[in-house]
């Protein structure tokens, strides 16, 4: 959300319970505790050899720590170090002072491609082996891979898996959590004629065993004021394909009907926003929906999600 922005509290409708429970506005805060800590990895940077933990410390940078690749550098006394870390050492080496000069260590490149390693993310599912040159690469699109927050509230820096999330949104960010495929919101604000960038709180619905997050929120579209609702996935894209979802917005006999597949959180809310991937409600259209009152935004929105065959 852009800075400045506000977070409003929604009231939520069930088709199973009837209930219109009241509508309260208020500004929450995001907290941003870290996530809770997942299961053990098998061994340092999941490689395999039988040199172990040694191969291990070869590999690793003495500066960052991290694994190095071609061109990995090394000074006259053979101490090596990552590209990266050898132009912000000034040309020195680190462990001996000596100056480093253009020296490659195509020994320890070499040691490096004979080996296998499995993904970092081994421990949340992925069982997956590779050349060791193929590793990063994998890494950046592995399935399995932490998602982000996808609370829209504020900036949330807290990663996980979804189970994980699950519980950081409902013990940290106090979202709502309902359970069913079906609902129906009613979203309302003071000052309507006023649309800044603002953030209804968001709700995570269970619907076939999966989550989703509904998202409402009202920003400039250009020079046009607008609300917007969409729909996001929490899981992995090709995931969020298995599914539909179709909101509707209206009264006196209109209505807007939107209908698509909900976006995996793996993009961002801004993301989707900014492609327009959703249902967009012009403010004066909204207003009409509401009864024509200025004064009160009063707008329902009602959905559905379901499973595509």
């Amino acid at each position: 959300m852009a800075p400045g922005g506000i977070t409003y509290k929604e009231a939520l409708e069930s088709y199973s319970t009837g209930l219109d429970y009241e509508v309260k506005m208020s500004k929450l805060e995001a907290t941003n505790k870290p996530a809770k800590p997942g299961s053990g990895s098998v061994g340092k940077y999941g490689i395999r050899s039988s040199n172990g933990n040694g191969v291990h410390e070869l590999l690793e940078c003495p500066v960052c720590t991290n694994l190095m690749y071609p061109p990995i550098n090394q000074c006259p006394n053979g101490h090596t170090l990552c590209s990266s870390c050898k132009q912000q050492v000034q040309n020195t080496c680190p462990t001996c002072r000596y100056e480093l000069g253009n020296i490659r260590c195509l020994a320890l490149e070499k040691v490096a491609e004979s080996l296998e390693v499995s993904c970092r993310y081994q421990s949340l599912g992925c069982h997956d082996i590779f050349p060791y040159y193929s590793k990063v690469k994998h890494e950046q699109h592995c399935r399995f891979r932490s998602y982000d927050c996808p609370y829209a509230g504020s900036e949330c820096s807290v990663t996980g898996d979804i189970p994980t999330l699950v519980e950081h949104l409902k013990d940290d960010h106090k979202v709502d959590m309902h359970s069913g495929c079906t609902f129906n919101h009613r979203y309302v604000k003071s000052n309507p004629q006023e649309v800044e960038n603002a953030t209804w709180m968001l709700t995570v619905f269970n619907c076939f065993g999966r989550q989703f997050c509904l998202h409402f929120e009202a920003f400039q579209l250009g020079t046009a004021p607008v609300y917007m609702s969409f729909l996001r996935f929490m899981g992995d894209e090709n995931e969020a394909k298995k599914f539909s979802y179709s909101l509707e917005v209206g009264a006196h006999s209109r209505k807007l009907t939107w209908q698509g597949i909900p976006r995996s959180i793996r993009d961002g809310h801004r993301r989707v926003r900014d492609s327009q991937d959703g249902l967009i409600i012009p403010r004066n259209m909204a207003l009409f929906f509401s009864g024509g009152d200025k004064e009160e935004l009063k707008l329902r929105v009602t959905g559905r999600i379901w499973r595509e065959e």
